[in-house]
C-alpha cells in the first residue's frame, strides 16, 4: 500500500504541474484573499482529480464510459464556467469586487466554500481525466484493477501529489505578494480575467473543431 501511495504521490505531482484554468484561479486567489483561499481552491482541485483517479484505479468502467461518451457536453460546461469567471474578473463583478475575509461568519464560509465548488466544477468537467490517469498508472508499472488497498493507497497519494503543487504554488504566491507594495488589486483582476477568459475560448475552439474533424 505504500508503495502504491509513493506512486500516487508522483502521479499527482506530474497531474497538478499543467495549472491551467484552475492554477490561474489559485493565483489570483491567493493574491486577492490570501494562502487560504488557494488552498480551498487547490483543495477542490484535488478532490475532482481524486474522483477520478478512484474510477481509474479500481476499474470502474461504468461510469468511466459513461463520462467519456458525454465528455463534450461535459466539457463544455466546464468551459463556460471558466469563461464566466473570466468575464465577472473583468467587469469587476463578484469575488473581483473587494477582498472577502476567507472562512470568518457566515459571509467568509459562504465565499470559502464558492472558492472550493468553483474549482471542484471546472475539474470535474474534464472526464478525459481519466484516461490521463490511466495512462500515469500504466507509467509507473500500475496496470489491470488494483485491489482495495493498493487503490486506496494509489488514491491517497494522488490527492496528496496534487494538494502539495496547489499547496507550493499557494505559499509562493503568498510570499511574493508581501514583497509588493502596491495595491493592484484590480489591475491583477483584469489580468487574470483575461487569461481565464482565453481558457474558456479555447474549449469551446477545441470542441467546435473535434465536431467538425471527428
Amino acid at each position: 500500500m505504500f508503495v502504491y501511495f509513493i506512486r500516487g504521490v508522483f502521479i499527482g505531482l506530474l497531474f497538478g504541474l499543467p495549472a491551467g484554468a484552475v492554477g490561474v484561479m489559485t493565483v489570483q486567489r491567493t493574491w486577492n484573499h490570501g494562502v487560504c483561499a488557494g488552498l480551498l481552491t487547490g483543495f477542490g482541485s484535488s478532490v475532482a482529480d481524486c474522483i477520478y483517479a478512484c474510477i481509474g484505479a479500481f476499474g470502474l468502467t461504468v461510469v468511466s464510459d459513461f463520462l467519456l461518451k458525454y465528455q463534450t457536453i461535459i466539457h463544455l460546461a466546464g468551459g463556460v464556467l471558466v469563461l464566466y469567471m473570466g468575464i465577472c474578473l473583468l467587469l469587476g463583478k463578484g469575488e473581483g469586487k473587494a477582498p472577502h475575509a476567507v472562512g470568518e461568519g457566515e459571509r467568509g464560509s459562504s465565499f470559502s466554500f464558492q472558492m472550493f465548488l468553483s474549482s471542484f466544477a471546472i475539474g470535474i468537467t474534464n472526464p478525459a481525466a481519466i484516461v490521463t490517469f490511466l495512462f500515469a498508472f500504466s507509467y509507473f508499472g500500475i496496470s489491470g484493477q488494483t485491489t482495495m488497498p493498493q487503490g486506496t493507497g494509489l488514491v491517497g497519494g494522488v490527492f496528496a501529489g496534487t494538494y502539495l503543487w496547489w499547496t507550493a504554488l499557494s505559499i509562493g504566491v503568498g510570499v511574493l505578494k508581501r514583497r509588493k507594495k502596491a495595491d493592484c488589486f484590480g489591475k491583477v483582476n483584469r489580468i487574470f480575467g483575461v487569461i481565464l477568459s482565453g481558457f474558456g475560448v479555447a474549449v469551446f475552439v477545441r470542441v467546435v473543431a473535434g465536431v467538425f474533424t471527428g
